[in-house]
């Protein structure tokens, strides 16, 4: 029964974030640059504020393509700013 739990501990890799975004650049190899955009409210005038942040995330077979609107993932570092891995990609470009 040990065995079990043991297991379940290794395949779970913890509470890591996952963020959906849009691809804006595929210029590096292996690397692609998302752009994520989440909506803020105004502290005092409540107003809707779009923040935009982009991250690096690996894409190990350079499937994606500007456009795509992906899903990635929280890893550990891959280089001096690549702190993310593609997951999937949810829609391709039109």
């Amino acid at each position: 029964m040990s065995t079990d739990v043991t297991q379940e501990i290794k395949d779970d890799k913890g509470n890591r974030k996952e963020r959906v975004g849009l691809v804006v650049s595929t210029a590096m190899d292996k690397t692609i640059t998302v752009a994520v955009d989440r909506v803020k409210e105004h502290r005092l005038y409540n107003k809707a504020l779009r923040r935009t942040k982009k991250y690096k995330a690996h894409d190990a077979e350079n499937t994606c393509n500007v456009g795509d609107t992906v899903r990635i993932r929280e890893t550990r570092p891959l280089s001096k700013t690549k702190r993310w891995r593609l997951v999937e990609i949810i829609e391709r470009a039109k």
